[in-house]
C-alpha cells in the first residue's frame, strides 16, 4: 500500500480497513512519510505541500459525502463567529474513510491511532474561519479533559476538494504566506515546535470564500492515542449498546 492508493466510490467489504491500521509496522512509516511532498522554505514552521495527494474523482466522493452530513461549524471556546462554515465529521467505519485514514497516516509518519476522526468543511460565499491555532493552549476548556487524555494536538493534514471562483485562501500569518485552494493538493504542518511546545508560528486562517465554494478535508493528530472525547461512544459501540435491550427483550419472551 502507498500513500496515493485510490478511494473507490464503491469500495465494499473486501476494502482494506479498520484491521489494516494493526498492519502498519514503525518501519512501513518511516518510509513512506513525506513521499511525494514538498516542504515549505521557513525556519520557523514545518509545513510540507503533496499536489495530487487526491484525484479529482476522489475529491468528488468526499464532497459529496460534506454535502450530505454537514451542519453548522463550532468552536470549543472563544468567538462562535470566528468560523462559519459547515462541518462534518466522517464516519470512521466505512471503508473510504480508513483508507483515507490510512493515507495521511502513512504520508505524515503518524500511527492511525493518534488520529482524531476526519472532518470534512464547506465555505459558502463570505464564509471563514478567522486567525487561531489549531493546538489546545493552557487556558483551553479541552485542557482537563481530551488533552490529559490524549495529550496535545501535534500534525494538522488539510486537504483542498476543489478550487473556488475567487477566495478561501488558507493564510499563515507569521510565515506571510498564503495557500490558494488546489484541489487535491494536502498541506501539512506541525502544531508543535522544536522545542516541544506548541509553536505560535503556525496561526493561520481561512480566508472569507469570495466566489463559489470551498471543500476541505481536515484531520489532527495528537501526541498519544485517540480515545475520543470526554464521554464519546465509537459508533460500533454505540450499535452494541442500543441492540442489547432488544435482545433481553426477545430472551424474556420465551420464557
Amino acid at each position: 500500500m502507498t500513500v496515493q492508493q485510490p478511494i473507490a466510490a464503491d469500495a465494499g467489504a473486501t476494502t482494506p480497513g479498520a484491521s489494516m491500521a494493526s498492519l502498519i509496522t514503525g518501519d512501513m512509516l518511516r518510509a513512506t512519510r513525506f513521499m511525494g511532498a514538498q516542504r515549505f522554505p521557513s525556519p520557523h514552521v514545518e509545513l510540507w505541500t503533496m499536489p495530487d495527494f487526491l484525484a479529482p474523482e476522489e475529491c468528488d466522493i468526499l464532497m459529496r459525502y460534506i454535502d450530505a452530513n454537514k451542519e453548522p461549524s463550532r468552536v470549543a471556546y472563544g468567538d462562535a463567529g470566528a468560523r462559519t462554515s459547515e462541518t462534518c465529521v466522517f464516519d470512521n467505519t466505512t471503508p473510504v474513510v480508513q483508507l483515507l485514514d490510512l493515507r495521511l497516516s502513512m504520508l505524515l509518519g503518524i500511527p492511525p491511532g493518534c488520529g482524531e476522526p476526519i472532518q470534512g468543511q464547506r465555505y459558502a460565499v463570505g464564509q471563514e474561519f478567522k486567525l487561531h491555532h489549531d493546538y489546545f493552549e493552557d487556558h483551553h476548556p479541552d485542557t482537563a479533559s481530551n488533552r490529559h487524555r490524549c495529550g496535545n494536538r501535534t500534525w494538522t493534514a488539510m486537504i483542498y476538494l476543489n478550487e473556488p471562483e475567487e477566495g478561501g485562501e488558507t493564510g499563515f500569518h507569521y510565515l506571510q504566506h498564503e495557500f490558494a485552494p488546489t484541489r487535491g493538493m494536502a498541506v501539512c504542518w506541525n502544531n508543535i515546535g522544536p522545542d516541544g511546545k506548541p509553536n505560535r508560528y503556525t496561526l493561520h486562517q481561512g480566508k472569507p470564500v469570495i466566489r463559489g465554494d470551498k471543500y476541505i478535508i481536515t484531520k489532527w493528530f495528537r501526541e498519544r492515542a485517540w480515545m475520543g472525547p470526554v464521554g464519546y461512544v465509537p459508533p460500533a459501540a454505540a450499535a452494541v449498546s442500543r441492540a442489547k435491550p432488544k435482545v433481553r427483550r426477545a430472551i424474556k419472551g420465551r420464557r
